[in-house]
């Protein structure tokens, strides 16, 4: 007997309701993008390991699925290297290339080698999925596709404005409540500097990263067992708890951090954007968040992150500044910054919340039920009429029995059932059947486009 078949963990299939769902996600997203200006590309799935290695700390790296060389992988391998089981030394020998772990890094390589056809600042956006081999859990998958805006090429603040702009429009159209937390990697780096710690800014931002995940207790001991002093750790506390207003959190940062010239820019960076998104207007909640650290290694400016308020969940946004990523493939001197959507996530909170619209779902609008061969040829000639006028329909392909092709209907939601018989053939009409009222009228083609139209 044949094993019955199954997918990888972390993996998901979707039904075309779930299709239907998704693809309302990546529409309303891109619809947004396309509203600022952003125009779409898309990279491929793998990556040289030489583009991907390095870019996301060591974590992320580990996270990286490698892809196993083609053709003898074990010419060029000694026997003292295979009996030695270093597994990451072989897997640098077994493989050139891996799935992409994000969108940012491919987009930098995509900026290097195309700069001569890029106009600058270059707005782009990507819906593309992306892969991390990470353990799977509730809203965290080894396969999922992220929705990137970035904008490469300028300095300007107005960048940061407008992608929380992005963020707030995206999540007001989705109808989930959210709040946009931010804040600011120099900040973090001022943080290390007065603390005495300022070669461990790298730990202290992976540790106080998880302060959500594993609260206050397990930050400090991971912030010890990295070297980090009691003393400093002590001198952390009233920082990374800092509450009250945005500014209320940013005169407390500016007398905090008045001995550090990085802390006290992004102080400044942080206050412009916040000031600015304040006479915007902002449908949803924008706060100044000293726990975000983003571990992401290449953030050098304004980090955001999106939780959303009704659900239990991780963060379904999240973005930020990065001055130096082209740098690393040798070109030097562009900045940039950008979004993700995190679009698995934001469809489980959209199931939860029962918040998509009911046109977003619904496939077929009508269909012909087939009663033979001159009853499908007449009934063909008014679908193709209703087609022509945006009206999603079909004819059931067989002359099956009237009850098998109604529950058909029934299972795919089909508000709408035409029936064509001898009668309806001599009158030219057919018979139009509200699937959800029951009730029945007869019509002509232009009559029928004019009930499923209105």
């Amino acid at each position: 007997m044949a094993a019955k078949p199954g997918i990888p963990k972390g993996t998901r299939d979707f039904s075309p309701v779930e299709m239907a769902k998704r693809n309302y996600i990546f529409n309303t997203i891109r619809d947004v993008y396309h509203l600022y200006g952003f125009q779409q590309i898309e990279t491929p799935s793998m990556e040289m390991l030489s583009t991907l290695m390095g870019k996301y700390g060591e974590e992320g790296d580990k996270l990286l699925f490698k892809i196993q060389n083609s053709g003898d992988y074990f010419s060029g391998i000694t026997d003292e290297e295979l009996l030695s089981r270093n597994a990451a030394k072989l897997a640098s020998k077994f493989c050139e290339k891996g799935l992409r772990y994000d969108l940012t890094v491919p987009f930098a390589r995509y900026v290097v080698m195309h700069r001569d056809e890029i106009t600058f600042p270059f707005k782009r956006y990507q819906i593309q999925p992306v892969w991390r081999a990470d353990r799977p859990q509730k809203g965290r998958y080894r396969e999922f596709y992220q929705c990137d805006a970035d904008v490469v090429g300028s300095d300007s603040l107005l960048n940061e404005v407008e992608l929380m702009q992005i963020v707030d429009t995206v999540f007001t159209r989705f109808g989930i409540r959210v709040c946009i937390k931010i804040n600011n990697r120099k900040i973090l780096t001022g943080i290390a500097e007065i603390i005495g710690e300022a070669d461990k800014i790298v730990d202290i931002t992976v540790a106080i990263d998880k302060l959500d995940k594993i609260g206050l207790e397990n930050v400090n001991k991971e912030l010890a067992e990295k070297g980090i002093s009691d003393e400093a750790i002590a001198k952390l506390q009233p920082i990374i708890l800092l509450s009250g207003t945005n500014a209320e959190k940013l005169a407390t940062l500016k007398t905090v951090l008045s001995g550090s010239e990085t802390g006290l820019k992004g102080v400044e960076e942080s206050e412009f954007i916040l000031n600015t998104l304040q006479t915007m207007g902002l449908k949803n909640e924008i706060e100044l968040d000293l726990t975000l650290a983003r571990g992401l290694n290449y953030y050098t400016g304004a980090i955001f992150e999106v939780k959303a308020l009704d659900v239990q969940i991780g963060s379904i946004t999240g973005g930020g500044r990065y001055d130096n990523l082209t740098g690393v493939f040798g070109m030097a001197g562009v900045s940039g910054v950008g979004i993700s959507f995190g679009a698995d996530r934001i469809f489980d909170v959209l199931n939860q919340l029962e918040l998509y619209p009911k046109e977003a779902v619904n496939g077929t609008q009508l269909l012909f039920i087939n009663f033979g061969e001159k009853e499908a040829a007449f009934s063909m000639g008014i679908l193709a009429k209703a087609r022509a006028a945006g009206i999603r329909a079909e004819i059931f392909p067989d002359a099956a029995k009237m009850k098998k092709q109604m529950s058909y209907a029934n299972v795919k939601n089909i508000p709408f059932v035409a029936i064509v018989g001898e009668n309806e053939m001599n009158e030219g009409k057919a018979m139009l059947k509200n699937m959800e009222s029951g009730e029945q009228q007869m019509v002509t083609a232009e009559e029928l486009i004019g009930v499923l139209t209105k």
